[in-house]
């Protein structure tokens, strides 16, 4: 009877470290276990990911939990369809419940302009084989029954460009289901282990020194989400990415009322209702640099003046909990990933507030970056490159309000 009640790990706990590893993973966040999964598909096995913290305690799990490919260049929309398929079969292939729900995406247009910069958007997902359209109020209403869609408000709801693949999913569930896949490919997961310097020769990483030692490293990636441009430095690789927070809030938990995500890019909000019956508001990033991650009442305040000219019948709802993460912001808005001018040394950096949506093929892509040595055609159009040679992709008002 003991063994039935007894606590067993999701993954092995965290072993010595070696002194070398095929492949070294910095940061334990969705990217960098994701990496380490996929790798394993292709029979790479000797791999550790080094987190400084505890797994999933970055920005895998302070996201908003929302999944999309509603995006406005041909090339980021390919790529986030990509995964989104992938995160749809995640559950059955992890054997972990990742409580994904497709409910459907509402990007809100408050003017004849908006109108018609979503049915620009609509043609090139289509164009992409990726269903999104354009709705009506009466449309929206049908969807969203408890929003107020009425004429009087202060900003009406003309239509909005409707996405039926996107949702949410549980972002703990994510982090968890991968570790445990990667820990059973073999990878080494190392929580508190600090990395404080990368030694360079010959063009190369020879080196990752940690707070637990040094060990020498066949391939390096660069999976730290806000804190890559840091990373970089210790590469000699500059990285031409801001750090901003980006907070987001949860109500008491409620009846159910809503069951499609909200998004309003003249109002600066987005709204979801979790599981478990949370109203989750978030808004745009902050307009300063910091690392700082400590929300403020401004945000506060914005972000439920207008989720309540959505909602009113939330006027009373309690505030549970607020919170702040970091965002790698490009100058495109787009992601840098893959090679860099070190041969050994690959990054996943610039997200902004996307990166959580982009993880299983993340992982996919930089796994067969790692094993053939070559780039794939995915996500060959986010090359740190393209900023030298005048090939952004811009999805700079893609996102409504940067997610």
């Amino acid at each position: 009877m003991r063994d039935i009640f007894r606590r067993r790990r999701m993954w092995r706990a965290r072993p010595a470290l070696k002194g070398s590893y095929d492949v070294v993973i910095i940061g334990g966040g969705s990217h960098g276990l994701a990496t380490a999964y996929y790798l394993r598909e292709r029979g790479i096995t000797d791999v550790c990911i080094l987190e400084k913290s505890y797994i999933g305690s970055g920005a895998a799990g302070r996201n908003t939990t929302i999944l999309r490919s509603n995006y406005k260049t041909p090339e980021g929309a390919r790529f986030y369809d990509a995964s989104v398929k992938l995160y749809e079969g995640l559950s059955q292939e992890l054997n972990f419940n990742l409580l994904f729900s497709q409910c459907g995406h509402l990007t809100l247009a408050h003017s004849d302009r908006a109108l018609f910069v979503m049915a620009n958007r609509a043609e090139v997902n289509r164009l992409q084989g990726i269903d999104s359209r354009l709705i009506d109020p009466d449309e929206v209403k049908r969807l969203a029954p408890a929003m107020y869609v009425g004429p009087d408000c202060t900003y009406p709801i003309m239509g909005a460009l409707y996405h039926p693949p996107g949702g949410i999913i549980r972002h703990d569930a994510v982090v968890w289901g991968l570790a445990r896949g990667a820990d059973a490919g073999g990878a080494e997961i190392h929580p508190y282990t600090e990395v404080l310097g990368l030694e360079r020769s010959n063009g190369r990483v020879d080196a990752v020194r940690t707070n637990r030692g040094t060990i020498r490293a066949g391939q390096v990636i660069n999976c730290t989400a806000g804190w890559s441009t840091l990373l970089c430095d210790m590469a000699g690789v500059g990285l031409p990415i801001t750090t901003h927070i980006l907070q987001a809030c949860v109500t008491e938990p409620v009846k159910p009322l809503l069951d499609v995500v909200i998004v309003s890019s003249q109002m600066h909000v987005y709204v979801s209702q979790t599981d478990r019956g949370e109203f989750l508001m978030g808004a745009e990033i902050e307009p300063w640099t910091t690392y700082h991650m400590q929300g403020t009442l401004n945000f506060l305040q914005e972000v439920t003046r207008h989720t309540l000219e959505l909602f009113p019948q939330l006027e009373h709802a309690l505030m549970l909990r607020s919170w702040a993460g970091l965002c790698d912001l490009s100058p495109d808005y787009s992601p840098i990933l893959g090679k860099t001018d070190v041969e050994n040394f690959h990054v996943s950096a610039g997200w902004g507030t996307y990166g959580f949506k982009a993880a299983p093929i993340v992982g996919k892509t930089l796994a067969e970056l790692v094993d053939t040595g070559r780039t794939p055609d995915l996500i060959a159009p986010f090359a740190l490159e393209r900023f030298y040679e005048d090939r952004l992709v811009s999805e700079l008002a893609a996102a409504a309000v940067s997610h």
